[in-house]
């Protein structure tokens, strides 16, 4: 028998998520049957899409959704060997009884020199968001001016810097200059911090005066209010997220945007990534070999501890993370 601890959601968020909203709690788990293994969390993630996901995936006393790296240390199924690792879509678990159901199996061939945590973020979903965003619905090309915002979170750094292998200019926003700073070491053309800028608009304008043909949306809000007037012509929009409204009691009004839709002639999508998950090995190929190559880089935000999920989660929603926010057990 193997005791495992879980954190549940204790309390539906209202507003910002508290500590009180949480609960760790024990189990013991069986001893597997034939197919089954027991799966120990090495990496955990925290995603804003968590927070979007609680009360309309969730309900009280369930355990946290989420991602995590984990490796196999019992098994009776054949296809995942003791030793093996895999990214298992299971919660926020120690250690979890799986039937293989929902386990994406880490390529044998993985680089021992890159961490294995990078499968939560750059060579995982977050990179396959961007990879997706990009390129099923932006349909980026060489020489287009690429606009993404929270772009030194999980996602939005792997967009900026897709935007550049492909040959395009970059533009992007964070919340502190120790962020902007990054933005530019990953080679983004132009970065501004939308704190401290005196008009959204006019940075976004001295950022691009003749505009943006793709917009890489994670924010929502006033940001993309700002944006819509300075599309250019045809512009496409991937709706990724809208981490400014998860957290509001009261939903937030316009300014509204068809006019600029219709004149503009504007193309704007929502899309989540699992849509794409038929090529997610060969896409993550790819990912892989960028990061070999050094085209991508990685950066990581890193919590010690499965006692501090909620900690790591909630300093994620409020910006402390500069790239992928992970918790290591």
């Amino acid at each position: 028998m193997v005791q495992a601890k879980a954190w549940i959601l204790r309390h539906q968020f209202v507003g910002f998520p508290k500590a009180s909203d949480f609960e760790m709690k024990l189990e013991e788990l069986p001893d597997p049957k034939d197919g089954e293994m027991i799966l120990e969390a090495l990496y955990l993630s925290v995603d804003p899409y968590m927070r979007a996901y609680s009360r309309a995936r969730m309900k009280e006393g369930d355990v946290m959704i989420g991602r995590q790296v984990a490796k196999v240390i019992v098994s009776k199924n054949p296809a995942f060997p003791v030793g093996s690792y895999v990214v298992a879509n299971c919660g926020w678990r120690s250690f979890v009884l799986s039937d293989g159901t929902e386990l994406t199996p880490i390529v044998s061939d993985w680089p021992k020199d890159i961490p294995l945590s990078f499968a939560l973020g750059a060579i995982g979903m977050p990179g396959l968001t961007a990879l997706y965003g990009l390129e099923e619905i932006c349909q980026l090309k060489a020489g287009e001016t690429l606009l993404v915002n929270a772009a030194a979170g999980a996602v939005g750094s792997v967009v900026g810097q897709i935007g550049k292998i492909k040959g395009c200019r970059v533009v992007g926003c964070a919340g502190s200059d120790a962020k902007v700073a990054y933005l530019k070491e990953l080679g983004f053309d132009q970065a501004f911090n939308y704190k401290t800028v005196g008009s959204l608009e006019e940075a976004l304008r001295e950022a691009s005066a003749e505009g943006y043909d793709c917009y890489f949306e994670n924010v929502g809000g006033e940001f993309s209010s700002a944006v819509m007037p300075q599309m250019k012509p045809f512009g496409r929009i991937a709706v990724c997220g809208s981490i400014s409204l998860y957290n509001d009691t009261v939903p937030q009004t316009g300014p509204y945007i068809h006019a600029h839709m219709i004149f503009k002639q504007l193309k704007m999508e929502g899309f989540l990534c699992h849509r794409w998950s038929y090529k997610n090995e060969e896409s993550l190929r790819r990912l892989l070999a960028w990061v070999t190559e050094g085209k991508l880089r990685c950066q990581e935000h890193i919590t010690q501890g499965f006692e501090n999920m909620p900690a790591a989660f909630m300093g994620m929603l409020q910006g402390d993370n500069i790239g992928k926010a992970v918790v290591q057990v």
